[in-house]
């Protein structure tokens, strides 16, 4: 192999449902690699059916990285995330292994590989707690409509069901030196490493019937209690339960729909979600693109000539 086309680290993305976990195993037998998760809703504990995380007896002896470090209660940035990679990173490196992220989370993969920073800039306390009364006030929709007004270039990249980054857009474009869209755009252009990122897709009526297949498969495998688990627990607004999958559910308990409609929601927000997934890494990832229908042998053998390492 050409000492060139070593990369120092290896990342794995693609939309929910299209066999990211089964692959990251194979390649990190391959490669004596160690997996780093790249989901930002994985690494909370109790969040297990709904996020689909990989279980104990399918990891097949390979060490997983940052999963299960949060409760439920717990707050999670970016920052944090690009902070904990970079140092597992490292550490991976030294014990002359290869570090593979594997993850649908475009942001966190891309905060870790490229130049991306973040303001350390104070937002005022009293106008925070004022963006959040409005909200209750208003709701979601037209807090993300402000938004839009005031930075339409971020507001079409956050979702307004996601008001904790919505809030913190709107505190950036109306308390600070700078809108976030102009942070974004002076960051995250830069590779840190030499990488390589694989990307797995299907035809869209095949992935769609992959998502849908997968929630009916959650729910078989207790989905319903895991959710009302932490309901019960009186786990409320909360980051881990704004996730696809726990929030339609806390609907459903709330009594604001029925159970049916709740999992058509879920089923319908995670081919939505698939969707955002890959506008957001064909425009700001460099990735290499391969057929997640492809037998896996082959795949993972394709793979490995493209980045240049021996085959199997």
């Amino acid at each position: 192999m050409n000492e060139q086309q070593q990369y120092d680290v290896l990342a794995i993305v693609g939309p929910t449902a299209v066999g990211k976990t089964a692959l990251s195993i194979e390649l990190a037998k391959q490669l004596n690699g160690e997996i780093i998760n790249g989901d930002s809703m994985q690494v909370y504990k109790d969040l297990d059916i709904g996020t689909a995380k990989i279980r104990e007896d399918e990891k097949e002896g390979i060490v997983h990285h940052l999963i299960d470090i949060k409760e439920a209660t717990d707050e999670f940035s970016v920052a944090e995330y690009q902070q904990l990679v970079r140092e597992k990173i490292e550490e991976i490196q030294h014990r002359g292994k290869m570090p593979i992220i594997v993850g649908g989370t475009g942001l966190y993969v891309q905060s870790v590989l490229y130049d991306f920073r973040f303001t350390d800039e104070k937002i005022d306390d009293t106008a925070r707690k004022a963006y959040y009364e409005e909200l209750e006030k208003v709701g979601p929709e037209k807090m993300h409509e402000k938004l839009m007004a005031v930075d339409p270039e971020t507001a079409k990249t956050i979702h307004p069901n996601n008001t904790r980054r919505v809030i913190r857009a709107l505190e950036m474009a109306e308390h600070s030196e700078q809108k976030k869209s102009d942070e974004a755009s002076k960051q995250g252009n830069k590779p840190l490493y030499h990488h390589f990122i694989i990307g797995l897709n299907m035809d869209r009526d095949t992935l769609y019937e992959r998502i849908n297949l997968r929630v009916d498969i959650m729910l078989e495998q207790g989905l319903e209690e895991e959710v009302r688990g932490l309901y019960e627990r009186g786990v409320r607004d909360c980051q881990s339960i704004k996730a696809i999958g726990y929030k339609e559910l806390y609907q459903y308990f709330d009594g604001s729909v029925t159970k049916e409609e709740a999992i058509e929601n879920l089923k319908q927000n995670s081919r939505r979600y698939a969707k955002r997934q890959l506008t957001y890494f064909r425009n700001k990832l460099d990735v290499n693109w391969f057929d997640a229908k492809e037998e896996k042998s082959s795949l993972v053998s394709n793979i490995l000539k493209k980045t240049g390492y021996k085959d199997w």
